[in-house]
C-alpha cells in the first residue's frame, strides 16, 4: 500500500487508517465523523486527497487529442479554467471521470486514484507521437479546504485573490510557497484544492491544523458528496454505465465533431437512470441492495448512507426509466424487508455555500 506525504501527520492526529485505492488513507480522526462533517458544512475542514492521479499533457495538437478522448468540449477552456469531464470507451462506458485544467503551456488532468494506471495506458494508446503525457501523481500532493469559512481561513496565510470563479485556478503564494490554487471540491461547499510539492503542502497542512482547522477523512467526505449527488467512480459510474444514464449528459458535448464513444451515445435512450432517493422509514441503503416496485426488482443501490443534516437514510441507484420520476415511491430491500423510499430531485442538501 502506498502512503501520501501527509501519512505521519494523520497518525499524529489520531486517524483511523484504512486501505483505499491502493493507499493507506484516513477514514476518520479522533473527534469522529459527525464532528468532521459539521466542520465542513458549518465552518471549514481539510482533506488529504494526494492519492488522486495527476497527468500533465502537452505538445502539438494537445487540444485535438483531448477533444477526442474526453466527452466535454475542451475548446471552451481558456487559460486557468477548469472543467469537469469524463473519458469513455468505444461502447460509451465511463473509463473515469476527471477534472481538466487549461494551463498556459498544456493541460493538467486529475483522475481517480484507482484508475491511474488504466487511464495512463488508455491515453497513451490513443495519442499521436507529438503528444507528451507525464504521470506526476507521485510528485504532487493535494489537499482540499472546504466549508463556508474557507476564504476567511486561507486569507490568514495568503494575499492571493480568493474571489476567483468556480472551476478556475490561479498560481498563488501560500505561506510564501508556490501553489496551484483551484476553486473546486467534492463537498458542495465553498472550497479550494491546493496542489504543490510534498514539502510545501505538508507545511500548509501543519499551519492549518495549528490554526484550529479540523482534519477530515474518507467517511465524512463520502456523506458530504452523497448529499450533493456527486458520483463516486466504482460505485455510481464505471465502464458498464454511460454518461447519459448516469445523469452526466450536461458534460457530454454531443455537438462536437468527435469523441471516443460518441457513436454509441448520440441517439441513446437508456433503459436505466441514476436517481437520488430518501428513505421514508428507518433504514440505511447500501451498495447493491435491490430496489423494488410492485414486488419486482427494478434496479439496485449504488451508494447509500445516513445523512447527518437530514437525519434520514439517503441513496443513489439505477432504476428502470419508467420508474425514475421525481416523487416515485419505491422500496429498498434491507435484510429481506422492503423499506419505503421516495425518488427526489437532487441534491439532497440545498442552499450550501458552494457558489458564495
Amino acid at each position: 500500500m502506498k502512503k501520501t506525504s501527509l501519512y505521519d501527520q494523520h497518525l499524529s492526529l489520531g486517524a483511523k487508517i484504512i486501505p483505499f485505492s491502493g493507499f493507506e488513507m484516513p477514514v476518520n480522526y479522533s473527534k469522529g465523523i459527525l464532528h468532521e462533517y459539521k466542520s465542513v458544512r458549518n465552518n471549514c475542514g481539510i482533506f488529504d486527497v494526494s492519492h488522486m492521479g495527476k497527468f500533465y499533457i502537452h505538445g502539438e495538437k494537445t487540444l485535438k487529442f483531448l477533444q477526442k478522448v474526453t466527452i466535454n468540449d475542451v475548446s471552451r477552456l481558456n487559460n486557468y479554467d477548469a472543467q469537469y469531464s469524463a473519458m469513455c470507451n468505444e461502447n460509451g462506458g465511463i473509463i473515469d471521470d476527471l477534472i481538466l485544467y487549461k494551463k498556459p503551456k498544456g493541460f493538467f488532468m486529475v483522475v481517480n486514484a484507482n484508475n491511474i494506471k488504466k487511464n495512463f495506458k488508455w491515453l497513451n494508446d490513443n495519442k499521436t507521437n507529438n503528444i507528451i503525457i507525464e504521470d506526476q501523481s507521485s510528485q504532487i500532493s493535494l489537499i482540499a479546504i472546504q466549508g463556508p469559512n474557507t476564504r476567511e481561513v486561507l486569507s490568514k496565510i495568503t494575499n492571493a485573490n480568493l474571489n476567483i470563479p468556480f472551476y478556475s485556478y490561479i498560481d498563488a503564494l501560500i505561506l510564501n510557497k508556490n501553489i496551484m490554487l483551484s476553486r473546486t471540491g467534492y463537498t458542495g461547499e465553498l472550497g479550494f484544492e491546493l496542489y504543490g510539492n510534498h514539502n510545501n503542502i505538508k507545511k500548509i497542512w501543519i499551519k492549518l491544523i495549528d490554526l484550529g482547522i479540523n482534519p477530515c477523512g474518507l467517511a465524512s467526505r463520502d456523506i458530504l458528496r452523497m448529499e450533493m449527488k456527486y458520483c463516486l467512480y466504482g460505485n455510481d459510474i464505471n465502464e458498464n454505465t454511460n454518461p447519459i444514464e448516469a445523469g452526466l449528459s450536461w458534460i457530454t458535448a454531443i455537438n462536437k465533431d468527435y469523441f471516443i464513444g460518441k457513436e454509441k451515445l448520440i441517439n441513446l435512450n437508456p433503459d436505466f437512470k441514476l436517481v437520488a432517493f430518501k428513505m421514508l422509514n428507518r433504514g440505511i441503503p447500501r451498495k447493491d441492495y435491490k430496489i423494488i416496485y410492485n414486488n419486482k426488482s427494478i434496479g439496485h443501490v449504488t451508494s447509500g448512507t445516513q445523512s447527518f443534516k437530514l437525519g434520514i437514510g439517503i441513496g443513489l441507484g439505477y432504476v428502470k426509466n419508467k420508474n425514475s420520476k421525481i416523487g416515485q415511491k419505491i422500496n429498498i430491500l434491507i435484510r429481506n424487508n422492503q423499506i419505503e423510499a421516495e425518488i427526489i430531485q437532487a441534491p439532497f442538501i440545498k442552499n450550501t455555500s458552494l457558489l458564495n
